[in-house]
């Protein structure tokens, strides 16, 4: 079990817009049904296009999924690029199969998801840098089928920065969070934890803090209206 000093203080935890990029648009989509991702310009922002996007938003932090690249097609890394050097720091998910694919686009925090990483656990052990993206599908994580404690706590003995619980069929519901998996999953894992998929407003970015999570992970509540857009221009709660 790890204490984690910080957990009763929501201002402390990181707000980072989630961007999902696919043809060279911004798109929206629900429980990581790729094939039915739309353009995003219902919301707060009435252009898709990336730069037109995140100025309308202007994000602190973004957390960027290249979904071309993690479906094997060409990476969008000059986008990429353009978009990360409008924002403070940027989290990218390119779909990584391999550690030297981590470094390809410089100026951001590689994010190394379960899903395309590795055939098996015991391979992450060749990344050296980045988060850790757990990805979870039915409660399970991609592709072993492993359930999220077991991950954490096999990914304390990693070389990862930190890692990221991110619950891919909940992307785009809004159906909210349960404390008693947050907290099962904190007392896991000592390091850096963030939290996407299903964050539903401010309640739960509550919980998230309150369990110990360092930062969440969110998009549809912020166009929603359910978490302010000022939170996720100052990248934490005000």
């Amino acid at each position: 079990m790890f204490f984690h000093p910080n957990s009763d203080y929501v201002e402390d935890m990181e707000l980072i817009l989630a961007v999902d990029l696919a043809g060279g648009l911004v798109v929206h989509g629900k429980s990581g049904n790729r094939a039915g991702y739309r353009p995003l310009t219902w919301g707060l922002s009435h252009s898709a296009e990336p730069g037109a996007y995140l100025s309308a938003l202007q994000p602190r932090f973004v957390y960027i999924a290249d979904l071309e690249s993690i479906q094997g097609n060409t990476p969008q890394d000059d986008l990429v690029r353009r978009c990360a050097a409008m924002v403070e720091r940027c989290y990218l998910d390119r779909g990584c199969r391999s550690p030297s694919e981590c470094t390809a686009v410089e100026g951001v925090t590689p994010i190394v998801g379960t899903e395309t990483a590795a055939a098996t656990i015991e391979g992450l052990g060749e990344y050296r840098t980045g988060y850790l993206s757990i990805d979870i599908q039915g409660g399970r994580v991609l592709p072993w089928g492993i359930e999220p404690p077991e991950m954490l706590r096999r990914a304390s003995d990693l070389s990862f920065e930190g890692c990221i619980i991110l619950n891919i069929g909940a992307v785009g519901t809004e159906e909210g969070l349960a404390r008693g998996s947050l907290e099962e999953m904190r007392a896991c894992y000592g390091g850096r934890l963030l939290y996407g998929g299903g964050v539903a407003g401010i309640d739960d970015i509550h919980l998230l803090a309150d369990a110990g999570f360092d930062g969440a992970i969110i998009a549809t509540a912020v166009h929603r209206g359910t978490v302010p857009l000022d939170w996720i221009r100052k990248g934490s709660p005000c």
